[in-house]
């Protein structure tokens, strides 16, 4: 029997499918797509992303095949400087389109010994006490302890499990697409900076991959029927043209794509042996770029949760607090996303609102709050406990032996030990102690998650030994 299928070969199912590989759990990811697809629906990485790569230590072959950016405007588009002493190791942002990301999370979760089937699609799915059995399109069935759907908005695993998915529909549609332009580069730039000045989704510029390639967005006229079926080059060229008064002259498209900003979170991550993450959990408008980071930090919370659940040692309750831990995470992004929407709007009342903003954003805290939300190192989870640090992600700190996130590559809990007088026995197969001193850190211990958020801080072993069993289950003999 498998042990966890995944449902979805996108970003957040191959990284859960390689923090699930990380416990040696055995793994299916189903893709119904016979290739990779080519369309760049994610431009970059944010911060805890970034973060959570470093942590794995597969940040290298990231920054490799990406650009570092420090720059503002991801609220919204106002465009403001990136703050200063960000409380992080990696102040930045990484641009790296969506496919070359795809194919670097596949090449090693291949390489970890995770199963990916292309061409592969889910139909229909029951369960049991035991295990749920997944029903394929060429009639074959799988049984598997658990099975995650990481099927994007339209997800069929959401919909085969009943879950609701309330929101709000898409109002407005946008089309995306690179393309060849005939027109000069110098055109482009004076038509770009001429109409952004009164439509801010609107978009035309040279991605890098040979001379005259460009990726164009650019306002719909309308709502689709059916928002599956991708716009053609003409579609493009007559909504260029009522938006900008010329279509640059548009040619020999690579693909064409269109999104929209509907706005929706499921009622539920969790249906017996069946979990959702995701897009297929939660959608947005692709304001401030978070929808993949989104997903992928849903995976890195969900990852060792569930593993812990196969190896048979999780508590009661830790599979649950997945949806208890990432549910508002995303209401949250969907409510600032909402709120960029309308700061958006060419309507004057939006647009007052939005110069106060930009003038509100000069201020330095103002302009940290939304970056940080942005980039969600503000993430706070609720562990019931009073000190500030708990609940957070810990930066990578120095210490006197090296970076903490390279002792985290291998996915356990970790015991920050600068007392040297704390023990973790009876955990040992589950979370590594570490005796050292980092001059950042002004706590005499602190235990990590396997995600990275801080459990515990202090220096009393008998509370240590309560948050051990809280997050990582009964003590061996």
């Amino acid at each position: 029997m498998i042990d966890v299928t995944i449902v979805g070969g996108g970003p957040t199912g191959l990284m859960l499918a390689t923090e699930l590989r990380l416990h040696d759990v055995r793994v299916v990811v189903l893709e119904r797509d016979a290739e990779p697809t080519s369309v760049v629906r994610s431009l970059g990485m944010h911060v805890r992303s970034i973060e959570l790569l470093d942590q794995r230590g597969l940040l290298e072959r990231f920054l490799a095949h990406g650009k570092q950016f420090r720059i503002g405007g991801y609220f919204a588009g106002i465009v403001k400087d990136w703050p200063s002493g960000m409380d992080t190791a990696h102040g930045y942002i990484l641009g790296i389109p969506q496919p070359v990301t795809e194919r670097l999370l596949a090449e090693h979760a291949t390489a970890v010994g995770v199963e990916i089937r292309r061409g592969t699609e889910l139909v229909g799915l029951s369960q049991d006490g035991d295990a749920v059995t997944a029903e394929l399109a060429d009639g074959t069935r799988l049984r598997t302890r658990y099975l995650v759907g990481c099927d994007g908005g339209r997800s069929t695993v959401r919909k085969l499990l009943g879950v609701g998915f309330p929101g709000e529909p898409t109002r407005n549609e946008t089309l995306l697409g690179v393309m060849e332009l005939t027109a000069p580069q110098d055109e482009v730039v004076a038509v770009m900076t001429r109409v952004r000045k009164t439509q801010l989704r609107f978009g035309v510029g040279p991605v890098g991959d040979g001379e005259g390639l460009y990726r164009v967005v650019v306002p719909a006229a309308g709502v689709s029927e059916d928002r599956a079926v991708p716009p053609t080059i003409e579609d493009f060229r007559q909504q260029l043209r009522a938006t900008a008064g010329t279509d640059f002259g548009v040619h020999s498209p690579r693909w064409l794509s269109r999104f929209g900003d509907a706005t929706r979170l499921a009622e539920q991550y969790r249906v017996g042996r069946v979990l959702l993450a995701g897009d297929a959990a939660h959608v947005h408008p692709p304001l401030g770029g978070q929808g993949l980071n989104l997903g992928l930090q849903d995976a890195f919370n969900l990852g060792w949760k569930l593993a812990a659940q196969v190896a048979g040692w999780a508590p009661a309750d830790l599979l649950d607090t997945y949806q208890a831990e990432r549910r508002p995470v995303a209401a949250d992004v969907l409510d600032n996303t909402r709120a960029q929407t309308e700061l958006m709007s060419l309507a004057p009342g939006p647009q007052a609102v939005r110069r106060l903003l930009t003038e509100l954003m000069d201020f330095e805290q103002v302009n940290r709050y939304l970056i940080e939300k942005i980039t969600a190192i503000s993430v706070r989870y609720d562990l019931g406990a009073d000190h500030d640090l708990v609940g957070r992600r810990l930066r990578d700190v120095e210490l006197k032996r090296g970076r903490l996130y390279g002792l985290m590559h291998r996915g356990r809990g970790l015991l920050l030990d600068q007392t040297g007088e704390l023990s973790v026995e009876g955990w040992t197969d589950r979370v590594d102690r570490v005796v050292d001193v980092g001059g950042e850190l002004e706590v005499p211990a602190l235990l990590l998650r396997p995600d990275g958020h801080v459990a515990w801080v202090g220096d009393d072993q008998g509370e240590l030994r309560d948050r051990l069993s809280r997050w990582f289950g009964v003590a061996t003999a």
